[in-house]
């Protein structure tokens, strides 16, 4: 029998295939079904959705922890955040500009991941004293609450990344912080809406069988970033031909 060191679960590649393919559900679905419909298909595409998020803030901590420069991780991903920006308005047909139409949903959740790496990085210097972390803290949840998955995004990344080896602490943590995402949804955007982000914990199991491997696939990384931004133009251009170019798919997370 031929000898393999193949450990059993999911490695990182496998997971992060996942939550593009989830993701990509979840814009469709936005694009082609535009507002809070309540279509049961509709709704089940939008929890299957839920799965990317946190596989997303998941691995966020762990490259904070396995790479080998923080400064050049933190600029690809502040770069890729900017370049996130055009194609996810244009996906949505937000105003590039922010705070032209409101305060919620004014650029893509690549600018929270980007501040939460930041976090971690901040939170990992042992002469900031504990009043100086929490008040960096608080001005990085003002700078990242327009986004989507707002702050919460941060703090998730934030929780997940300082209790690593604890995986029952990192997903209550992480809980907690889409809890919070769901009450202010129940109250100021939709109520079916705000109990549809509790498809989050289907995440969970996923992420248990994590098996700490990358992969053979060294470019996984490279990809998500080219194809982040490109499905999102995509859907854009689908959009337009499908509804016109001022219609509005109707997402606003907060």
């Amino acid at each position: 029998m031929p000898h393999t060191d193949k450990k059993k679960g999911l490695n990182a590649n496998e997971l992060k295939l996942i939550a593009i393919a989830a993701m990509t559900l979840d814009h469709l679905t936005w694009t082609l079904f535009p507002g809070y419909s309540t279509e049961w298909f509709v709704i089940l595409f939008h929890i299957i959705g839920r799965i990317t998020a946190p596989i997303m803030w998941f691995f966020i901590a762990e490259g904070y922890h396995h790479t080998r420069n923080i400064n050049k991780y933190i600029i690809r991903l502040f770069i890729l955040a900017a370049i996130s920006h055009f194609a996810y308005n244009f996906c949505f047909n937000i105003p590039m500009i922010p705070f032209q139409t409101s305060v919620f949903n004014q650029t893509g959740v690549v600018w929270s991941l980007a501040w939460g790496l930041v976090l971690l990085y901040i939170y990992d210097q042992k002469q900031w004293k504990p009043w100086q972390k929490a008040f960096v803290t608080i001005i990085i949840c003002l700078i990242t609450f327009p986004s989507d998955w707002s702050c919460i995004a941060t703090m998730a990344i934030l929780s997940i990344g300082t209790n690593r080896g604890n995986f029952k602490k990192q997903m209550l943590h992480m809980m907690l912080c889409v809890s919070a995402y769901a009450i202010v949804y129940f109250i100021f955007i939709d109520k079916v809406y705000a109990v549809i982000q509790f498809g989050t914990a289907l995440t969970i199991p996923l992420l248990r069988l994590y098996n700490g491997e990358r992969g053979s696939f060294k470019g996984m990384g490279k990809l998500f970033y080219i194809y982040y931004p490109l499905h999102l133009f995509i859907c854009g251009i689908i959009r337009i031909l499908l509804w016109g170019a001022a219609f509005s798919t109707g997402v606003a997370n907060f």
